[in-house]
């Protein structure tokens, strides 16, 4: 039998990134230590050179010093006996040795552990081990007063930390203890995926067949295959001051409706004579549209799902062909054969408009029916705000030139040169009949959204997402701003 801290992960699987067939629950917490200090020392932002802070304004010590090199035999030694031995039980006496080893690299193993373990002896020991390695003192951090784990991770993260070589292998134990068809991200040792920022949403993975409609029998977040559409009429059951995600392909216009995606989180379509993968991460508040017909001779149309998993509080997605990783905010495979083949999918807009204003702009638009062409009820607000104070998971340090939560398009020019237009702002320009422009990028109107063109009127594929998950995946990109006056 498993040791109950594995059988209590499963009981807790949840969907804490989504809103698919498990209930609902929060991230576990860990008890905080009650010692408070001072810090001497700032981390600063290697991107922006400011001070490095959390979302809510902690400031982030100096990070700790790292050796260099392969990690002592006797860390090694701990960490095997530790993370081999977690389906039976947590060894407190290897994670001590992993506390007291001096190498701070070994904190994001710490930080793994302390996703899933709290409120027992380990977590203390994890949680102290991580002070020892690295200096900090977690209470300081409001973070964790709702999460010691969150706390912990985005220290890490805001340092860019280096993990102890051999990570993927221990954190992969771990993690294929929650979910074992995780195995193949782990297995494959050229992926370009950068575990310390891998974690576990709350949910499994969703490896069910394209057009199956079936639930999910141990908890994903079931996407949605070839939904079954009505005209602009027949979408009278969705209210007109409610959200829609709307693609426009081959001058074929759909409306994806908030309160569904936030229940499938992935819908796998056909549009405008194109076959289309559309992730939504709820967490970024972001809803992307990918080809996945544009692929190599020889390759199968992949077919996107969502794996469980997150980095930076992003979904992690899937091809379910041949289980590649793709990083959902570029399309770029990151494991997988998919990988190997150097296939990058390439994005369509997607607008986020009222449902209202947006069949206003597309008269001729379709909409996903009701019950989703599967017989299903949905709830008009099925995540109930969970969003609406900030991010839930580890993201490290924020960049203050916006709010975490503020609206941005975010687009990538020819050049390679990121982007951020605030929606708010750059609507309320476009609507006083000033331009929005920059870098030879225009922005229009669309339905109550936005959508970006070049100045020969082509388009320009783009996004909108929370800023703080726009601008750490893409930490140099350029603020717009509206002119004075």
């Amino acid at each position: 039998m498993r040791y109950l801290f594995l059988l209590s992960v499963l009981v807790l699987a949840a969907t804490a990134c989504g809103g698919g067939d498990a209930a609902v629950t929060t991230i576990p917490q860990t008890p905080g230590l009650s010692v408070s200090a001072e810090f001497e020392g700032r981390a600063i932002s290697p991107v922006t050179g400011a001070v490095a802070r959390n979302q809510l304004g902690f400031e982030f010590p100096t990070a700790p010093a790292v050796p260099e090199g392969a990690p002592a035999p006797s860390l090694v030694a701990a960490l095997d006996t530790l993370f081999s031995n977690l389906d039976t039980r947590i060894d407190i006496d290897a994670l001590k040795v992993v506390g007291e080893s001096g190498d701070a690299r070994a904190a994001w193993l710490l930080s793994d552990l302390l996703r899933f373990i709290g409120g027992i002896e380990a977590a203390d020991v994890s949680l102290a081990g991580f002070e020892t390695l690295t200096g900090a003192r977690v209470i300081d951090d409001p973070v964790a007063a709702r999460s010691t784990w969150q706390s912990v991770t985005d220290h890490l993260i805001a340092w860019d930390l280096p993990a102890v070589p051999g990570y993927q292998r221990w954190k992969g134990q771990l993690l294929t203890l929650v979910d074992p068809r995780w195995a193949p991200f782990f297995e494959d040792e050229s992926a370009a995926i950068d575990w310390r920022f891998l974690s576990w949403g709350g949910v499994l993975l969703d490896d069910r067949p394209l057009g199956d409609t079936n639930p999910c029998e141990r908890g994903c977040i079931p996407a949605l295959d070839d939904p079954a559409v009505t005209g602009a009429a027949g979408g009278d059951w969705y209210p007109d001051d409610r959200l829609v995600f709307g693609v426009t392909i081959n001058d074929e216009s759909r409306a994806y409706p908030k309160n569904l995606m936030e229940v499938h989180e992935m819908v796998n379509d056909s549009l405008g004579g194109r076959r289309i993968g559309i992730p939504y991460c709820t967490l970024c508040g972001s809803a992307q549209a990918y080809f996945t017909d544009k692929v190599p001779a020889g390759v199968e149309v992949p077919v996107l799902r969502t794996s469980g998993l997150l980095t930076r509080s992003n979904k992690v997605m899937f091809d379910l062909n041949t289980f590649s990783v793709f990083d959902t905010f570029t399309g770029e495979a990151l494991s997988g054969p998919l990988h190997d083949q150097g296939i990058v999918l390439e994005q369509a807009s997607v607008v986020t408009s009222t449902w209202g204003e947006w069949k206003a702009a597309h008269p001729d638009t379709t909409i996903v029916a009701e019950d989703g062409g599967i017989g299903r009820t949905y709830a008009e607000d099925p995540l109930q705000g969970r969003d609406d104070d900030g991010p839930i998971f580890p993201i490290g340090d924020v960049d203050e030139r916006l709010p975490v939560q503020e609206p941005v398009l975010g687009i990538i020019t020819d050049d390679g040169t990121a982007i951020a237009f605030p929606v708010a702002e750059a609507r309320a320009e476009l609507d006083a009949g000033r331009p929005v422009q920059l870098f030879g990028i225009s922005l229009t109107a669309d339905g109550s959204g936005v959508r970006a063109r070049f100045e020969d009127g082509m388009e320009v594929a783009g996004h909108q997402a929370f800023w703080f998950a726009w601008s750490q995946f893409y930490a140099d990109t350029v603020v717009w701003t509206a002119p004075p006056g």
